[in-house]
């Protein structure tokens, strides 16, 4: 974790570092604990419809990421995804690997513009820049994780090659055939259409070249009458800022709605010889990965609710914290259960002529 990382959980629990800075969604001056009231009422698991959420979800998905982004950043680093993971290695180096994947899968050369969709605060935008010496974009609609990326870039030397754009990946501010390639890393799951969202992908990318994306699904073992699979549905969807998480073949056929060729596809969750949730899973240790073990989040939410008590964190910290845990017992569940995966891969490529 970062200097930064630890300061922010001390100082600006629930993804606000500077709580005069960041605003909420609805009110810039709602209170954190009710952000996550309002945050909650979208979701399955408290009562909430698909319908809303996916009317609402740019409401919704800034809400989760203004509460969420410090803790992502405190137990995972700057990189919020998972990874396919070997034998021996750590999650640092499998998270790394997991983006030299996609760089090389987009076979990206020095001087090429790239577009990251849903960016985050940049970890896999700074990795990527710096293994295919690329110019990469990073496309996000959290003014929060923004001006966070903006400070890691600059502390990382890459502001002269990284840039951020504020705006909706439903409706991009990016001129026809822009981009000499594009990728998505576990973000593109947060659209209420995927074939909306992949067209705007398409449209700004160049022809003849591609598109590669993780994207979170369930899978053919999902079963939407079992009362069990339902609950880790939800569990993921309010722990994770999702209007609906879709199947597999439904990510695959939007993708070919919207124009392009599949050149190949894999779950790669399928043939990971490390389980890709084994750093949330308790009944695992890892010392590479403790904040994330059993342990370590109960030293994380004992700290969370101190901070809370003697009001150097938010009210509502607590309540943010408890709702991750929740969405990391049902993200183990689920993979256990192989219901769902984190790390359905696809290339796709925009054909020369259309």
């Amino acid at each position: 974790m970062s200097k930064a990382g630890a300061l922010d959980l001390a100082s600006g629990l629930g993804g606000k570092i500077n709580k005069e800075e960041v605003k909420s969604a609805v009110d810039e001056y709602v209170s954190e604990s009710e952000q996550l009231r309002l945050y909650e009422k979208y979701h399955g698991y408290y009562g909430g419809k698909e319908e809303s959420r996916m009317a609402n979800y740019t409401d919704m998905v800034n809400k989760y990421y203004d509460l969420a982004t410090s803790f992502y950043e405190y137990g995972w680093g700057e990189s919020f995804h998972f990874a396919h993971r070997w034998n021996g290695e750590s999650l640092r180096e499998s998270i790394k690997r997991h983006e030299h994947f996609l760089a090389l899968q987009l076979g990206l050369k020095p001087g090429m513009k790239v577009l990251d969709v849903g960016c985050g605060i940049g970890g896999p935008l700074r990795e990527i820049a710096r293994f295919s010496l690329t110019s990469v974009t990073g496309l996000n609609n959290n003014e929060y994780q923004i001006s966070r990326g903006k400070e890691l870039n600059r502390l990382a030397g890459v502001s002269g090659t990284c840039d951020f754009v504020k705006a909706d990946f439903m409706n991009m501010p990016f001129s026809d055939n822009t981009f000499d390639a594009v990728y998505a890393i576990e973000a593109t799951c947060h659209a209420p259409d995927p074939v909306g969202c992949y067209k705007e992908i398409y449209r700004v990318l160049k022809p003849g070249q591609c598109f590669a994306v993780y994207e979170w699904c369930i899978t053919d073992h999902y079963d939407p009458n079992n009362a069990t699979h339902k609950r880790i549905k939800d569990e993921i969807e309010l722990g994770n800022g999702l209007p609906d998480i879709r199947s597999t073949r439904q990510c695959l056929q939007a993708v070919k709605d919207a124009g392009f060729e599949v050149v190949w596809d894999k779950d790669l969750a399928d043939d990971s010889p490390v389980p890709w949730y084994s750093p949330l899973d308790p009944s695992r240790f890892s010392l590479s990965s403790f904040r994330l073990t059993s342990v370590g989040r109960m030293i994380t939410r004992t700290m969370v609710k101190a901070l809370e008590y003697v009001g150097l964190a938010p009210q509502g910290s607590e309540r943010v914290s408890n709702f991750l845990e929740k969405a990391a017992e049902g993200l183990v569940e689920g993979g256990k259960k192989e219901i769902f995966t984190p790390m359905y891969f696809f290339l796709a490529r925009k054909p020369l002529s259309e």
